[in-house]
């Protein structure tokens, strides 16, 4: 199913060969493809399309009890969101080798993550009284929700 839905992209434009589907309890909760080029949106990947459609199907974004079927090896976006949604496993066909060879290589993000390489991006960090009082008061909130 995640082979169709990147075919469906495909043919329709609207992105890279990725699909994704979203199972649990052997049903099919929601499934996505690649949608950046359609939507001129970075994160509209096949991952990120099939868990917020699953999300909102579902009510909820803890994906406890879920399996990712996707047609490459997720990005360090991708991956990070499976983790947030907590997904429990992620089932891939192409590695992140096969994806860096048709030109989407995001090793570089990698590299910076783990700290292996310089960040070419600029982030300063510019405390505020505030900012932190808008944190503590969310954090003082008994009705916040974690996620």
């Amino acid at each position: 199913m995640a082979l169709e839905e990147a075919q469906n992209g495909i043919e329709a434009g609207e992105g890279g060969p990725f699909g994704a589907v979203i199972v649990k309890n052997s049903e099919v909760i929601a499934t996505g493809h690649n949608m950046v080029v359609k939507t001129n949106d970075p994160t509209a990947h096949a991952e990120m399309v099939a868990i917020r459609k699953a999300s909102r199907k579902l009510g909820t974004f803890h994906l406890e009890g879920c399996t990712l079927y996707v047609t490459a090896e997720p990005c360090p976006m991708c991956f990070s969101a499976i983790h947030w949604a907590h997904i429990e496993r992620v089932v891939y066909c192409n590695t992140k080798a096969d994806s860096a060879a048709i030109g989407f290589d995001d090793t570089l993000i990698s590299d910076i993550i783990a700290g292996r390489v310089e960040d070419t991006v600029r982030f300063e960090h510019r405390p505020s009284p505030e900012c932190r009082e808008l944190f503590m008061e969310w954090y003082r909130d008994p009705n916040r929700v974690l996620y």
